[in-house]
């Protein structure tokens, strides 16, 4: 009786430890979410020291508003185009009797894993002017149609963002409610007709998800335009700010512009988006509802061609420079050096040790709380992710070169300036949701009954959390870690812009040798980055499958 009772005043401790946390956890969260939010702050600052006339001639000049309508028309253009890909082949490895599914799941979404700037290299070595196809098809006097442009421009980031959109949709049909399918074709209703009326309703929200995450993505991306020569916001912004005078003020002019179509496009996808319909809850199954027949194998082709130009034909391309590259040829005197990969993997390490460590207080806090204040904490962390890597680049070289010059001194600016410790925390910045959201499962999924018999066998709080939590969101943790640590290895325009000089990764070394023309040079260091990233995607997506 007494046990029982002392167990209930435990309980009742508990539930005041969770709804209020110690001052410090709350004061530590907080003090994350301001370091993430102060890129964006120096950005303001920095804009707000310029002239306004200038600025508004710079706003409304006819070479802004074609990067405004480039840049728009892109978005429009993948987005629609990455629908038009993966919204048929989630249904295709859900709802019907393809062969293979689970094989064909992995595949399709592996071009998630390669960069979309050596995509962009891989299909400017294949059909630009002097590709392996143009010299190919050159004796017959055919000639391959330009890449360059928005043409390339949109082809390539389709066809390595169109995943975000089919795992969305996949997951949404997998959670689909197949009853209410059944009912329609009972009511002789053809699968079209009750696709339209039924379920195209209800995974509406999984599509607008992977429609936001493949918008934010080419909105942001650098490398992409930059090869196929196409202006956008991300690329001319990195002109400028390798420019001399007054190419730094036009590149804050235009990043506060590219921040403002940002927060337009997540407030258009909050509005679309809505709730999702009645219908879900169902137990999760890929169980085929469609028969296809004696289309089964005909279907296939469909998975196979996107395969073929998004995993076959870059890969084989890479290949094929890399035989083609003599030994020992310095590639104009930028041999890849070993060091390179081990800067990679420094830094990349690096970031996602002290990334999960910043994100841990964070997770914690939101996933033991639920208040406002918490859910302001976390969301303040998606800021970083959402704002393009170029923009953040700016902002910290706004910090490190101009504002640490002029309120504490040169000698400070010049160490933090391209440094190092500066990278990282631009890395720690972008990518800390990646490692937020991880964790936050894994804290949300913790039995507060554990919790509880430690307490009740004398532990303290902090013991309690080291012996009981802490182990148990171990998983969360290093699933984050390796999240942050892939990403960062393949991150390209952050790092052109914050590495320091001398220090050369494999993204930095791909885009020098990309731009000098010595393709390949380029190729060991790309297939490299791919099978790394590919390593990331295939447990995770082998984990989540249900197909049989």
């Amino acid at each position: 009786m007494d046990l029982n009772r002392s167990w209930r005043r435990l309980r009742s401790a508990l539930d005041r430890h969770e709804s209020k946390l110690p001052l410090s956890v709350v004061l530590l969260a907080a003090g994350v979410a301001a370091a993430v939010l102060s890129p964006l702050l120096w950005l303001l600052i920095s804009a707000s020291t310029l002239e306004i006339d200038a600025a508004w001639t710079v706003i409304l000049a006819g070479g802004t508003s074609r990067i405004l309508f480039n840049s728009i028309t892109l978005v429009t253009v993948v987005s629609t185009a990455s629908v038009v890909i993966g919204v048929p082949l989630a249904i295709l490895t859900v709802q019907t009797d393809l062969p293979y599914r689970r094989f064909w799941t992995i595949v399709i979404s592996l071009p998630l894993v390669v960069p979309s700037y050596i995509g962009a290299f891989a299909y400017i070595s294949a059909f630009g002017p002097r590709g392996a196809l143009s010299d190919l098809l050159a004796p017959l006097g055919m000639t391959m149609p330009t890449v360059y442009g928005l043409g390339g421009t949109a082809l390539v980031l389709t066809l390595f963002t169109y995943p975000y959109v089919f795992l969305t949709t996949r997951a949404s049909l997998i959670s689909f409610d197949r009853q209410q399918l059944e009912a329609a074709r009972t009511l002789n209703h053809s699968y079209l007709s009750a696709f339209r009326r039924v379920i195209l309703p209800q995974i509406a929200p999984g599509i607008t998800a992977g429609v936001l995450l493949v918008a934010l993505y080419t909105l942001s991306d650098f490398g992409t335009p930059a090869i196929m020569r196409y202006d956008v916001f991300t690329r001319i912004i990195y002109i400028e700010l390798n420019s001399f005078g007054v190419g730094r003020a036009n590149a804050t002019l235009l990043s506060i512009q590219l921040l403002v179509i940002t927060a337009v496009i997540l407030i258009l996808e909050s509005r679309v988006r809505g709730k999702p319909a009645a219908g879900y809850g169902a137990t999760p199954s890929t169980t085929p509802v469609v028969s296809i027949g004696r289309w089964r194998w005909v279907s296939v082709v469909y998975p196979a061609l996107i395969t073929v130009f998004t995993l076959i034909l870059p890969i084989a391309i890479l290949t094929m420079w890399l035989f083609r590259a003599s030994p020992g040829y310095s590639g104009g005197g930028l041999m890849f050096q070993p060091s390179f990969a081990v800067n990679s993997v420094f830094v990349a390490m690096l970031a996602a040790i002290i990334t999960v460590f910043v994100a841990l207080p964070i997770a914690y806090y939101a996933g033991r709380v639920r208040s406002p204040v918490a859910t302001i904490v976390e969301r303040a962390t998606y800021l970083g992710y959402a704002m393009p890597g170029v923009v953040l680049g700016l902002a910290l070289v706004f910090f490190s070169s101009q504002w640490l010059r002029d309120s504490i001194g040169p000698g400070i600016a010049g160490t933090v300036y391209q440094s190092l410790p500066l990278l990282i925390f631009a890395y720690v910045v972008r990518f800390l949701p990646q490692a937020v959201g991880s964790t936050r499962s894994s804290v949300l999924g913790v039995d507060r009954e554990l919790v509880g018999a430690a307490r009740l066998l004398g532990a303290p709080p902090q013991r309690a959390f080291r012996r009981v939590t802490l182990p148990l969101i171990s998983p969360g943790l290093l699933a984050g870690a390796a999240l942050v640590f892939l990403t960062t290895m393949k991150e390209l325009d952050t790092t052109l812009i914050l590495h320091p000089t001398g220090f050369t990764t494999i993204v930095t070394y791909i885009w020098r040798v990309q731009e000098a023309g010595y393709y390949g040079q380029a190729a060991l260091p790309a297939l490299l980055l791919i099978i790394l990233s590919g390593l990331s995607i295939i447990p995770l997506v082998r984990r989540n499958d249900t197909t049989k």
